[in-house]
């Protein structure tokens, strides 16, 4: 069945690259807009993507994208460009101080260490991603959330744009890559997003994609030979107060080699457990 989902990630080949993410974010949009998926990825625009090179374009309504943050108005914009030698459309959202700057590690510094705004910067990127959809006029059936960097939108959606007529009967579907120290985020970060947090999951540090989990309609786990997610999720402190609870929602895949061929696979995969929501 015919779909429109929509994608966020945080890097896409060629444009940025740190990892696997990268690569699943062209080879599984890439799949499941063949299987009829009306597909729209976005991702930030860093200040090292040539806009020439992969022909950014300007999308008059993306100008000014309206939001708030930390309790002020806050504006974004975007353009749109193709993943090359295909027809899966990527917003570039554009922000001056949160992504220009970037240096192609995206998420530390030159010497290994996180960036201090990492947690601010993908909260501000969730909630925009879910305002320009009106802008965009377009409201899709599933959104698709990958790993901590868009970890914020279940609960962003849920408690400020699942009431709202435009963005009603949305599904969110939060797909965890990794787990490890980028996921624990400031509480403040939540504060500023205007979200209130469940009790079992408030502190200091959170674990976002434990909170994505409590929010999102589906959670889905990958596996790889080297790394059994699946296996570590329940012990992480994080889960460990939400899990049973999660156990309806969580279901696991297993992409066995990180090759183009065993990601369109897992696209596949994907889609089958995406109708089950519609």
């Amino acid at each position: 069945m015919p779909m429109k989902t929509y994608f966020l990630t945080t890097e896409i080949i060629p444009f940025a690259e740190t990892g696997l993410l990268a690569q699943y974010s062209k080879y599984v949009p890439l799949r499941l807009q063949e299987l009829e998926h009306d597909i729209r990825l976005t991702a930030p625009k860093y200040g090292f993507i040539s806009e020439r090179k992969y022909i950014l374009r300007e999308v008059i309504r993306l100008r000014e994208i309206n939001s708030t943050f930390n309790h002020h108005d806050v504006k974004a914009s975007a353009k749109s460009a193709f993943i090359p030698r295909t027809r899966v459309q990527v917003y570039f959202m554009e922000h001056d101080e949160w992504f220009q700057p970037l240096n192609p590690l995206l998420y530390k510094f030159k010497n290994g260490r996180p960036l201090h705004d990492n947690d601010d910067r993908f909260g501000f990127f969730g909630k925009i991603a879910l305002e320009m959809l009106t802008n965009l006029f377009w409201s899709p059936d599933i959104i698709i959330c990958n790993d901590w960097q868009s970890a914020f939108v279940p609960i962003i959606y849920k408690q400020h744009f699942e009431s709202l007529d435009f963005y009603k009967d949305i599904k969110t579907v939060h797909i965890i890559h990794s787990l490890n120290d980028f996921s624990n985020i400031s509480g403040e970060t939540y504060e500023k997003l205007d979200v209130k947090l469940p009790k079992e999951l408030t502190g200091e540090k959170v674990n976002s994609q434990a909170v994505a989990a409590t929010f999102a309609d589906m959670v889905i786990v990958l596996d790889t030979p080297e790394t059994k997610l699946s296996n570590e999720l329940p012990k992480q402190s994080g889960f460990k107060p939400i899990f049973e609870s999660l156990e309806p929602k969580l279901k696991t895949l297993t992409l066995k080699e990180a090759n183009e061929d065993n990601l369109l696979v897992l696209a596949e995969e994907i889609h089958e457990l995406l109708q089950t929501l519609s």
